[in-house]
């Protein structure tokens, strides 16, 4: 495009649906566009449009290579080999066009010399000899021409063509050189703000200061460059106010009861969970003795060690790439893996143990929607970036004895890169979902757009809900404080009762009055009637309360009636464990990702507990990590150029080829989303029973 783009979406993954005669809906990770056309005619040729550059899409995603360390940026020698090689190619042309032009000259002069020998007085023999070669002369003349006229038509279009690719070659190295222009100016200005905020006491001593941590990081967000404003219009269509407007009921139309025995839930404190109105006694009843742990766990890993790296050298040739096919030191990454990351995401699993109590569906929901967004709570401060698994890499939580779960996740794609992951719960839930993260660096913030659905099925009464992940966004990638914002829209729907829940992640943005991090959201049944509102923050707690009337109220900025819900008073549902002391020098982990990569007896050979990179790391030996991590990539392209060979060859001999196969999941078409994914296939725990692991392949 020649002008800026709203936004971009991926249509290998995206789902392409038509809501009535003129409306398209494009829905790809957590992003929604919606589309009109004029007529039912032009949406058509719209729909099949987008679908053939889906099918494309999908063509190009497959045909791509797949290593990390493959795509190396244009170097100077390769600028040069380019710049030779037009060289020879124009001489070529130059010597065609001269091989033309003698043909053109000795053509005729060999059909002057033929017509002149025609001319003179020979015998009759000799002149019929003449006669045929002037004819076989004739004929070679009629194909040298013809020949000449192809070379002409193909010189004259490797002129066109070469023009243009010039031209384009020098556009793209004119992009890139303003691009690092400004990166760098900015970076200029960066530090000569700093220094003069510094250099001005007087504005810093009328600064109010910042009683918490919370605070201290708003308010040093704001004191950056406000650049970020230009990426709020990124989002414009979530910016507008809420559609709806919450009043509290009075206080003397509730009846409390008595406070829950859940105080080792997730808020950890007695006073934060209520057993009321809007949360049947079923939710609530455990007894505190199934949440004792039964074995004690670490609860510190090694401080980060105080490297200093220069950022700007390995950015300026990342600029639109692809972030899984960067070549990546250590330093920017946190000592776990994808694989541990996902696996965090069952940190506050007991919202889940409640919501298996439930009896009532729409609490139920209240209860999953909090853990949708409890996942997000860990990633506030965690700016680092996990390892890339390895394709064939596992990895196992084993906490039957003190929670009732466990979970296992495999790397079953490595470009483009997809985890999937497994959870069963003997306390009446099964999780499983196939993530693939799409990430794109900006130049200025970095786009994580995780893929696929998660599907959370609850035994006793059949609930089969599924939902996706929204969009992250890490900001002042070059300059500034490195922070982390999440946007988006998630649908959560239960697919036996069809009710739902829409939540709202609201982006950062510099002028709203609004809380940061701010998520609200309205749980509603299957007819489209609301029941609950959900409030909170993804990084802190979230709320709901129950709609006892709701009613349109006055029109909005758009002119769109709001509604106007009358709701008891906010309960809390879910509230962030405190983190761990010295969590700053920890890379900031929770108590949970503290624990997820210590060594255990008889996992699988394939565990990431076992990657050598990321336990030295860890260890704080970042130099042998660096190297270790060569190493490791290096052998998994080996791995992967020997099954391309046998690929190829099987071709060559007619034989079918099948390629890498996952180890403990399969991949099979969903019914309830309709899409293929991988799914757990059974074993893994038996062979840790027997501890056979010679199916495991040797990735180390």
């Amino acid at each position: 495009m020649a002008h800026t783009c709203r936004g971009t979406i991926n249509l290998a993954t995206a789902h392409i649906d038509t809501e009535d005669a003129c409306n398209i809906v494009l829905s790809s990770g957590g992003r929604t566009y919606h589309l009109k056309a004029s007529t039912e005619v032009e949406r058509q040729r719209w729909v099949t449009a987008l679908e053939l550059a889906k099918a494309k899409a999908i063509r190009m995603m497959n045909d791509q290579s797949d290593d990390s360390g493959d795509e190396e940026p244009t170097s100077q020698s390769d600028r040069s080999e380019i710049q030779g090689t037009l060289k020879i190619l124009i001489s070529k042309l130059d010597d065609l066009s001269t091989c033309n032009d003698l043909i053109a000259k000795h053509g005729a002069a060999l059909q002057r010399s033929l017509s002149e020998l025609e001319g003179l007085k020979v015998p009759v023999e000799g002149g019929e000899k003449i006669k045929a070669v002037n004819e076989r002369a004739t004929l070679f003349r009629i194909t040298s021409n013809a020949m000449i006229n192809a070379c002409r038509d193909f010189l004259d279009l490797a002129e066109t063509h070469s023009r243009r690719w010039q031209r384009a070659l020098q556009y793209e190295r004119e992009q890139r050189t303003h691009l690092e222009e400004t990166i760098e100016q900015l970076a200029k200005q960066h530090n000569s703000l700093e220094r003069a905020w510094r250099e001005a006491p007087t504005l810093v001593s009328s600064a109010p200061s910042a009683p918490t941590t919370n605070k201290g990081s708003e308010r040093s967000r704001k004191e950056e460059a406000s650049d970020e404003d230009e990426d709020t219009e990124y989002f414009d269509a979530m910016e507008d106010s809420p559609a709806f407007i919450t009043v509290t009921a009075s206080e003397s139309t509730q009846h409390r009861r008595s406070q829950s025995n859940l105080s080792g839930a997730s808020g950890g404190h007695p006073g934060d969970w209520n057993q009321d109105d809007h949360m049947s006694p079923s939710c609530n009843d455990v007894s505190g003795k199934e949440l004792q742990p039964r074995r004690q766990r670490r609860s510190h890993i090694p401080d980060k060690p105080n490297y200093s790296l220069n950022l700007w050298s390995i950015m300026k040739n990342c600029i639109g790439k692809e972030l899984s096919k960067i070549p990546m030191p250590v330093n920017f990454n946190e000592p776990l893996s994808m694989l541990q990351r996902l696996t965090e995401d069952l940190e506050y699993h007991e919202l889940l143990d409640k919501a298996a109590r439930c009896d009532s569906s729409l609490e139920q929901m209240c209860l999953v929607a909090a853990f949708s967004v409890s996942s997000y709570s860990t990633t506030v401060h965690r700016t680092a970036k996990p390892f890339n698994p390895l394709l064939g890499e596992t990895y196992e939580l084993d906490r039957l004895e003190e929670f009732g779960y466990r979970s296992l996740c495999e790397q079953v794609s490595h470009h483009p890169p997809a985890a999937a992951h497994h959870v069963i719960s003997q306390r009446g839930w099964t999780l499983w979902q196939e993530i693939t993260i799409a990430s794109k660096f900006r130049g200025k913030y970095l786009s994580i757009m995780p893929l696929g659905a998660i599907h959370l099925q609850f035994h006793a009464s059949g609930n089969h809900y599924v939902w996706r992940k929204v969009t992250s966004t890490v900001h002042n990638i070059i300059v500034g404080k490195l922070w982390i914002d999440q946007s988006g829209d998630i649908e959560i729907v239960n697919h036996r009762t069809k009710e739902t829940c829409q939540l709202k992640f609201s982006p950062y943005s510099y002028f709203s009055r609004d809380v940061p991090r701010k998520v609200t959201g309205v749980v509603a049944d299957s007819g489209g009637q609301a029941h609950y509102i959900l409030s909170g923050t993804w990084d802190e707690k979230m709320e709901s309360a129950k709609i006892v009337q709701s009613s349109r109220g006055g029109s909005g900025s758009e002119g769109k009636q709001k509604m106007v819900y009358q709701t008891l008073s906010p309960k809390l549902l879910w509230k962030k464990y405190p983190l761990p002391e010295n969590a700053e020098n920890m890379y900031y982990f929770s108590a949970l990702a503290l624990t997820l990569n210590e060594l255990e007896d008889g996992v699988a050979t394939t565990d990431s507990r076992l990657r050598p990179d990321q336990r030295l790391m860890e260890d704080g030996r970042w130099d042998e990590a660096n190297s270790e991590k060569q190493r490791l990539e290096e052998k998994q392209r080996a791995v992967r150029r020997r099954r391309e060979a046998e690929a190829s060859d099987a071709l060559d001999e007619g034989r079918e080829y099948e390629g890498y196969q996952p180890l403990w999941f399969y991949q099979r078409r969903d019914s309830v989303t309709g899409e293929t994914s991988f799914v757990y296939k059974g074993g893994y725990w038996e062979a840790k029973e027997r501890q056979d692991w010679s199916l495991c392949p040797d990735i180390f």
